[in-house]
């Protein structure tokens, strides 16, 4: 295992403070499934007392990686680096065709943004076919339950004509925009609308042709070569394009971004550079809450409750700032939902490689979602998005998901 995971092992004291924060824990109430049991088998295969066999691949990978231990942890463990490093020594899991999947699509999909827009195309055309019901006969039920989660792909994808976008009201700051792989082509009206609102609040924005794949995705299934090229195609990118900063809009890719540092260390050629990009990157609402914003905002009369994304209140200790913005907006409501900060089961893509335990945390985040009543849920990522539309969609509840950044977008358009 890498040095920085072997750093953060020997500071677990096994307290077991995190054991009740554990989504896995709390289901199978087994130690072997919690963080202090994963730390104890990660240590004992990085002293050699044990094999990274498949036992060990199992328990690391049932993990979903959300880092609510980190938040309670009295040692200050970083467990994140813990479950990366353990699974760099293990690779992408799963059955031989799942492995040879996972790899094609961490290595010659994501961090090449034409191909996986013409992959993402494919698939639409497949959506779109009447020839779809009957191939689901001939198709295995794995398959059409990561299919089933999968949104209907948009005919257009967000791809700007230029790279830099005047704001719209006096420049104060030029920022960079990461458009992100996933969020480009599922989500390109929540892209157009994190560009609006940023435009308004006198940003011009900047969006590199050249960016590429945050290379989250690959590190949390154990494929770091790529992710390192990845990264540094973005430092590249932003880096020298004097920006007062670097925004994200999906939770997953900021926590990402924040540890290119970390990531690039012992890089002797962007070590330096990662550090600073790092530093430059905020989350949207984290960007938003530090500058003055454009106080004229219509009514909205909505009653919302937020949806912490893991990897935005554990892994960027971003809690509060999206909940100021939501109640700064004319006639909108926040309801809190009980347990807001536990992970919903989506977790990358765990919900496709552990459909049953990913479908079990989701069944308890809807139904403290249904206590609330509101309109709408607020989710700032892509993949909280993903799984609790799918669970809404269950469970037959009239209500919305929104990106925070939309919801701010519909207040700026609205007439007060």
């Amino acid at each position: 295992m890498a040095n920085a995971g072997l750093d953060e092992i020997y500071k677990c004291i096994h307290c077991g403070i995190c054991l009740p924060e554990c989504p896995t824990y709390r289901v199978t109430r087994l130690e072997t499934e919690s963080p202090r049991g994963r730390i104890h088998l990660s240590r004992a295969v990085a002293e050699g007392r044990i094999e990274p066999n498949e036992r060990f691949e199992e328990h690391i990978y049932l993990c979903l990686g959300c880092r609510a231990c980190e938040s309670v942890c009295p040692s200050g463990v970083k467990f994140g680096r813990i479950l990366e490093s353990a699974r760099e020594t293990i690779g992408p899991t799963g059955s031989p065709l799942s492995r040879f999947l996972t790899n094609i699509a961490l290595k010659r999909l994501l961090p090449f943004p034409a191909r996986l827009r013409t992959f993402a195309r494919i698939l639409r055309l497949y959506q779109k076919s009447p020839l779809k019901n009957p191939l689901h006969k001939l198709l295995p039920d794995s398959f059409i339950q990561a299919e089933s989660l999968l949104p209907d792909i948009p005919e257009k994808f967000f791809s700007p004509v230029e790279e830099t976008l005047l704001p719209l009201c006096e420049k104060r700051f030029r920022v960079g925009f990461i458009s992100g792989c996933v969020m480009s082509i599922l989500f390109g009206d929540v892209n157009e609308a994190t560009v609006r609102v940023l435009r308004g609040n006198g940003c011009e924005v900047v969006i590199p042709k050249n960016q590429s794949c945050c290379g989250a995705l690959n590190v949390h299934n154990g494929e770091t070569r790529v992710a390192r090229e990845t990264a540094k195609r973005n430092i590249d990118a932003f880096l020298d394009k004097d920006l007062d900063a670097i925004v994200v809009n999906s939770a997953g890719c900021g926590a990402m971004l924040k540890e290119y540092g970390e990531f690039l260390r012992d890089d002797p050629e962007y070590s330096e550079r990662a550090e600073i990009f790092s530093r430059k990157v905020k989350d949207i609402s984290e960007f938003l809450s530090e500058i003055p914003l454009n106080q004229n905002p219509g009514r909205l009369n909505l009653r919302v409750t937020y949806q912490d994304p893991c990897h935005l209140a554990h892994g960027q200790r971003i809690i509060n700032q999206p909940r100021d913005l939501i109640r700064s907006i004319p006639g909108v409501e926040l309801v809190e939902m009980e347990s807001s900060n536990r992970c919903c089961g989506s977790a990358g893509i765990y919900n496709i490689t552990h459909p049953e335990m990913s479908q079990t945390i989701l069944d308890e985040k809807i139904e403290n979602i249904k206590k609330t009543g509101v309109d709408a849920v607020i989710a700032p990522n892509p993949g909280c998005m993903i799984q609790i539309k799918s669970g809404i969609k269950k469970h037959n509840l009239e209500m919305e998901v929104l990106h925070i950044v939309e919801l701010i977008d519909r207040a700026y358009n609205k007439p007060g």
